[in-house]
C-alpha cells in the first residue's frame, strides 16, 4: 500500500499560517479533535511547509503565544513511499504524523492511517498482542484534581492514564484529548507567590510556592478543578494478549481510540498503543 492511498490529501487538510497565535491552533484541536495542525507560510514562491503544531506542544508550553515558537520540525515522506516504510520511520523518529512533502505540502499520513491499513489487511497484522504490548501502565487516581492529572501525564510523557478507584480497581481511562477538550485559554495576572493552599484543602500542591508577592501578565491554559472521575471515560475497551495486531487495529478504528488495556481475566497486565501496532508492519 502506498502513502498516497492512505494519507489525507492537501485539499482536505486544515492548516494555519505564519504569523499566527496559539488560539488559531487550539480551536482546531478542540473542535475537530485533531492531534496536530500543519503550519505553512506564504512566500513569493508560493506556499511553504514549516512544520507541525501539536496538542502536546500547547499543553507543555502553555505560556507561549507565538505560533512560530510552537512549530516543531518533523521528518517527511513522499506520496509514492510504501506504508510499511512510513511505519518504520514513525517508530525510528517517535513521530505520530508524517507530512507528505514534495517541494510543497501534499498531505499528511498519521499513525491512525497506518492502523486503518492494518485493520483492513493492507499492512501486516498477524503478530499477537502479547508480542507488542507494554508491561508498564501509566495510572492515575480517580479522585485526583484534573490539573494534577495533566501534570502527571506530562511528567510521565504519556498520552493516557488508566484510572484507578479507591479500591485500586480499574475504573476507566483519561487521555490528553479528554483534557484538551475541557481546556480554555485565559488572560490575566497570576500571582507567583503567597499562594499557600488552605490547610483544609486535600490537595495542597501550591503550598510550596510562597516566594514573594510578584505578579506577571500571563496567557495560559486553564483546566477545570474537578476530579479525574468527572472527565474520564468509564466505557473501557480491553483486549487479550492472544488476539492479533489486526484485531487490536480494528478495535481502535471502530472505537476511535489510541490505546487498549490488555487483560488476563480480570487482571490488568499491560497496555497496547497504536504506535505498538506499527511493529507488526515490519514483520
Amino acid at each position: 500500500m502506498k502513502v498516497s492511498d492512505a494519507m489525507t490529501p492537501r485539499d482536505s487538510l486544515v492548516t494555519v499560517e505564519l504569523p499566527g497565535t496559539r488560539d488559531d491552533v487550539l480551536e482546531y484541536l478542540q473542535e475537530r479533535k485533531f492531534s496536530s495542525v500543519p503550519v505553512i507560510k506564504q512566500t513569493d514562491d508560493g506556499e511553504e511547509f514549516r512544520g507541525l503544531v501539536s496538542r502536546e506542544a500547547l499543553i507543555t508550553d502553555p505560556d507561549e503565544d507565538q505560533l512560530a515558537l510552537l512549530v516543531e520540525e518533523v521528518p517527511t515522506t513522499q506520496a509514492d513511499a510504501d506504508i510499511t516504510d512510513v511505519a518504520e520511520l514513525m517508530i525510528a523518529e517517535g513521530a505520530r504524523r508524517i507530512p507528505v512533502v514534495d517541494g510543497q505540502l501534499e498531505g499528511i499520513v498519521t499513525v491512525t492511517d497506518v492502523v486503518r491499513a492494518i485493520a483492513a489487511g493492507d499492512a501486516p497484522g498477524e503478530m499477537e498482542v502479547g508480542e507488542l504490548y507494554e508491561y508498564r501502565v501509566n495510572t492515575v487516581f480517580s479522585g485526583s484534581p484534573l490539573r494534577v492529572c495533566e501534570r502527571e501525564l506530562s511528567y510521565a510523557d504519556e498520552a493516557y492514564g488508566i484510572v484507578l478507584d479507591d479500591e485500586a480497581e480499574v475504573a476507566g481511562i483519561i487521555t490528553e484529548v479528554d483534557i484538551l477538550n475541557v481546556a480554555r485559554v485565559v488572560e490575566g495576572e497570576d500571582g507567583t507567590g503567597d499562594s499557600i493552599a488552605n490547610e483544609d484543602d486535600e490537595w495542597m500542591w501550591e503550598g510550596i510556592k510562597a516566594t514573594g508577592n510578584r505578579y506577571l501578565p500571563t496567557r495560559n491554559v486553564e483546566l477545570p478543578s474537578g476530579p479525574v472521575s468527572e472527565f474520564m471515560s468509564d466505557d473501557l475497551k480491553t483486549i487479550g494478549r492472544r488476539r492479533t495486531a489486526q484485531d487490536a487495529a480494528k478495535l481502535m478504528r471502530n472505537e476511535d481510540i489510541e490505546q487498549i488495556p490488555v487483560m488476563s481475566g480480570d487482571e490488568l497486565i499491560g497496555i497496547v498503543r497504536d504506535m505498538d501496532l506499527l511493529i507488526a508492519c515490519l514483520q
